[in-house]
């Protein structure tokens, strides 16, 4: 039987998993709303869709799978605002259904270890709607037996996303605020996580995704630059420093998150198990391409 995912947001990380997948002959089916990303996403095999606008009932009717990358606004979850009645009468012919949720659900537990188990009690607005999304899902998995899957990502790097940009620009900075830190995860091993669910589902679970290594940001910028070989960001201190809101609610939460059950549930061994062994090869990785272009 053909294995079909439909992915509703299809971004950066439902992008990498999408390329494990086309790389075993499924067939990819991803939700954009961007004509000019619409057609970026041709050229790598996928199909495209311009959603919300195009019809998707044809697409959903013959998926197999679902992935749910797209996050929620003030009105809910943008996927079942339309399609909920839709989704549930595939409920039962689905094999796998995945949500991309997001580590801010646990809140702030002032650098503490969370695991799956611990209470959300989210921090932030951007968080209490990701609780709330988690919750709708699970009611319609529990209406009509969904296999569901959550999966919430700590904060995600990878090609195109890590610090050497903002480092050889000038512009990073060290941002000091004592007893802060975070849990990251490499984008290719979200995709390595989700492709390990799809082939051994479990509906119903959550994961959490992220590496070994919680760190401090100050900490992660600091080694971008001694790779590099450049000068050490300057140190700003979180209280006055100049910052964005979004970039100001990160640092409203301070935790380390455990990833126990990636490896024991799903046989996951990361490629990237901590910050440094990841930024080692975007570094390499970035050389070898500049090196094949010149």
């Amino acid at each position: 039987m053909e294995q079909i995912l439909l992915s509703f947001g299809h971004g950066y990380s439902a992008q990498a998993l999408g390329a494990l997948l086309l790389s075993e002959d499924w067939q990819v089916i991803g939700t954009t709303r961007s004509k000019d990303k619409a057609e970026a996403l041709r050229t790598t095999g996928v199909t495209p869709i311009l959603w919300p606008g195009q019809d998707i009932s044809t697409y959903l009717a013959k998926a197999t799978h679902l992935l749910i990358s797209a996050g929620p606004n003030e009105a809910g979850d943008p996927v079942l605002a339309v399609l909920r009645d839709q989704i549930s009468a595939r409920a039962s012919s689905l094999k796998w259904v995945g949500y991309l949720s997001t580590t801010g659900v646990y809140g702030d537990h002032q650098g503490a270890w969370v695991d799956e188990n611990t209470p959300l009690t989210p921090s932030t607005r951007r968080g209490e709607m990701r609780v709330a999304a988690e919750a709708a899902w699970q009611t319609l998995a529990s209406e009509t037996g969904l296999p569901l899957h959550i999966f919430r990502l700590a904060g995600i790097y990878g090609p195109g996303r890590g610090p050497f940009a903002k480092v050889r620009a000038g512009t990073a900075r060290r941002i000091i605020k004592p007893g802060q830190v975070f849990s990251r995860i490499h984008v290719a091993d979200i995709a390595q996580v989700l492709a390990a669910s799809i082939a051994r589902p479990n509906p119903g679970a959550i994961y959490n995704v992220c590496d070994d290594d919680p760190a401090p940001p100050e900490t992660v910028i600091a080694h971008a630059a001694e790779l590099l070989g450049l000068p050490l960001p300057p140190a700003v201190d979180y209280a006055t420093a100049e910052m964005t809101p979004m970039a100001r609610s990160f640092y409203a939460e301070s935790k380390r998150v455990r990833n126990d059950k990636i490896k024991t549930e799903l046989g996951v061994r990361l490629k990237f198990p901590a910050y440094n062994e990841g930024l080692a090869a975007l570094l390499a990785e970035e050389q070898q391409k500049t090196s094949a272009d010149k």
